[in-house]
């Protein structure tokens, strides 16, 4: 049952995040009108790290969220809002802990695989 109510938790906020991330990516789109750059992405992506960065900075020095508000917020409103968010603070924890290694290993594998799929996945398609 437990379980259950941490999917419904997570669920909600996904859900307050997909559309809080599709109102503001759409608004500096159209504030940054002209351009063909991704401005709301990356709006959105540099955002969601500021504030799971602040969220998870208090939380870790002053034990501010209980395990279901951290599922609501961080994985729920957060992962909808931008997984990004969720990248760079896991990279951030393994700096912290002192783990360079695997913080950069971290992130060149999830930049460098994350765009090889993209690329795998668009040729795919292009062959159907």
């Amino acid at each position: 049952m437990i379980f259950l109510r941490n999917i419904l938790l997570v669920g909600c906020g996904g859900f307050a995040g997909a559309v809080l991330r599709y109102l503001a990516a759409v608004w500096v789109q159209q504030w940054a009108q002209g351009t063909r750059f991704p401005v709301g992405t990356l709006a959105v992506n540099v955002t969601g790290c500021l504030v799971i960065g602040l969220l998870g900075g208090w939380a870790d020095h002053i034990e501010a969220f209980r395990a279901e508000t951290r599922l609501v917020v961080f994985i729920g409103v957060l992962g909808g809002f931008t997984t990004f968010s969720s990248f760079g603070y896991e990279t951030m924890v393994l700096l912290r802990d002192g783990f360079a290694v695997a913080a950069l290993a971290n992130a060149g594998l999830q930049l460098s695989l994350g765009m090889l799929a993209v690329w795998a996945g668009y040729t795919a398609a292009s062959l159907l």
